[in-house]
């Protein structure tokens, strides 16, 4: 049977999911991921799914590739293809925008009602990800971040729960936060870059958000002088 080699982001991922777990893959694009977890994390059913008919015919070709029985793919909006007979306890999205996360757990929330693990890799916004997941009923668990073709990912996992967190710990990550792993100064010193080069191009006229950014700035900068 052919191996399957799957990007340094997506195994972080996978190394998130419980076994035995009954998952759901929103925007699998060629399924890659629920392959790699049919394989090797051994669990009881993944339901892969896309909206676009190319991403779902690829996936479907990838799972007869490599034998994934136990991967299901359908097309289908967000959690829109899951089935109340699924018994899906675990959400997977990765590699969307905060946006349309957030658009997909808002129009499907009674889908989490049997969902007690939700892992999330968002291309931005990951403090805006924390706060709407916290605010839904579940916390974080575990936290990491992984570097692939230079940019720096940050893929969090939530538990059912009724933990609150701080302002700070939803900005930068309460695991991130605590262990401060090698690339959390990278990723810090990266937002403080994109904040200066904006404030370089604010005209004299925005004083207060220029001002206001330079304040966040100087916040930032103490999270990472340790």
């Amino acid at each position: 049977m052919t191996k399957i080699n799957i990007s340094k982001r997506l195994k972080k991922i996978a190394d998130m999911v419980d076994k035995e777990s009954m998952i759901i893959d929103v925007g699998c694009d060629h399924a890659l991921l629920d392959i790699y977890l049919s394989k090797n994390v051994l669990n009881k059913k993944i339901i892969a799914s896309d909206i676009t008919d190319g991403a779902v015919n690829q996936a479907r070709k990838n799972v007869s590739l490599y034998g994934a029985f136990n991967v299901e793919v359908r097309k289908g909006d967000g959690l829109e293809v899951v089935k109340e007979t699924d018994h899906i306890n675990t959400l997977i999205i990765s590699g969307l925008g905060n946006q349309k996360i957030e658009s997909i757990l808002k129009r499907n929330i009674q889908v989490l009602n049997d969902i007690d693990t939700i892992i999330i890799q968002s291309n931005t916004g990951y403090d805006k990800i924390r706060k709407q997941i916290n605010n839904i009923g579940y916390y974080v668990v575990d936290e990491c971040l992984v570097k692939e073709r230079n940019i720096i990912y940050v893929i969090i996992k939530f538990k059912k729960g009724n933990i609150k967190h701080s302002k700070k710990e939803l900005y930068f990550g309460p695991i991130l936060l605590k262990n401060k792993p090698s690339l959390f100064k990278e990723l810090v010193q990266n937002e403080i870059n994109n904040n200066n080069n904006i404030i370089k191009k604010l005209p004299n006229k925005n004083l207060l958000k220029k001002f206001s950014m330079i304040i966040k700035n100087i916040l930032l900068k103490k999270e990472i002088h340790y």
